[in-house]
């Protein structure tokens, strides 16, 4: 069997949407009949294996059977988060081993900062796809900009920490460039033209600089937020599983969902299927 392909959602900003995006490239790859494991390294939060979790407790009361995906037991993780640097390697180290032995895709969620885990997670990565919002505050992570003349200056800390990822796996396996990279813009505000523009002009330059891809991200719905606590993406809705009434922004949002994983260069499976909204 062929290595998997590891996919590392990455950001060291707070509230990007990572979590977001991890379950959806988690579910839109279930529908594309992969077989998936997934590591949850937000040790404290776990907003992706709480969304599984919910997504079995939903099957279970509703007499419904939805692909899931294999998550290898890293025990608990707010006494992980508590352990030192050794043994949360260790840990790590054990899960990939045992999600890589059957799993086309290794999906990894990282926290929002830098730790060990996400350092050592990013390292592995074939896909790195990192979210930011409409916004300078997230684009500072990635380059810095001159506060008077708003030009690119130079690749900021997230970057950086790319560009090692990059340089350890070329040094480890002997690839260089082995890792794409891809930023998505979640969240787009529909004013504010003038700023997102500026922020286009930047975000470009500094893909040229450091070589990442732009694509498409997911923008702000309630729709994915009032699925979360069923464990159901857009792409779980069919003519059996509705928990809520399917709208025109439902369908639109599964085209969000679809427009995303061509993107990452993925199948979108049963995306393509048409969702009929309700009249």
């Amino acid at each position: 069997m062929a290595d998997p392909t590891v996919i590392v959602v990455g950001n060291e900003k707070g509230g990007a949407g990572k979590s977001t995006l991890a379950i959806h490239i988690a579910c839109g790859l279930l529908h594309a009949g992969k077989t998936v494991a997934i590591i949850d390294l937000d040790l404290r939060q776990r907003s992706m294996s709480k969304f599984f979790a919910n997504r079995a407790a939903w099957m279970a009361g509703n007499d419904q059977t939805l692909l899931m995906p294999f998550e290898p037991d890293m025990g608990d993780g707010k006494a992980l988060a508590r352990a030192d640097e050794t043994e949360q390697l260790a840990r790590f180290d054990a899960a990939f081993a045992e999600a890589r032995a059957g799993a086309d895709f290794i999906l990894i969620d990282t926290p929002g900062g830098d730790t060990v885990l996400s350092r050592t997670a990013h390292g592995l990565a074939d896909q790195i796809v990192t979210p930011m919002n409409d916004s300078f505050v997230d684009f500072d992570l990635l380059g810095q900009i001159d506060p008077v003349t708003l030009d690119l200056l130079k690749p900021s800390i997230y970057s950086e920490s790319v560009w090692e990822a990059r340089k350890h796996r070329a040094i480890t396996e002997g690839r260089t460039a082995a890792i794409d990279w891809i930023v998505v813009v979640n969240r787009m505000a529909v004013a504010a033209a003038r700023n997102r523009q500026r922020l286009e002009e930047r975000m470009e330059k500094l893909a040229r600089r450091v070589g990442f891809r732009i694509g498409p991200g997911l923008r702000d719905r309630v729709i994915y937020r009032e699925l979360f606590p069923f464990g159901l993406t857009v792409a779980d809705l069919s003519n059996d599983v509705r928990p809520v009434a399917v709208s025109l922004a439902h369908v639109a949002a599964r085209q969000e969902l679809r427009n995303l994983m061509q993107a990452l260069g993925l199948d979108g499976g049963s995306l393509n299927a048409p969702l009929d909204a309700a009249a």
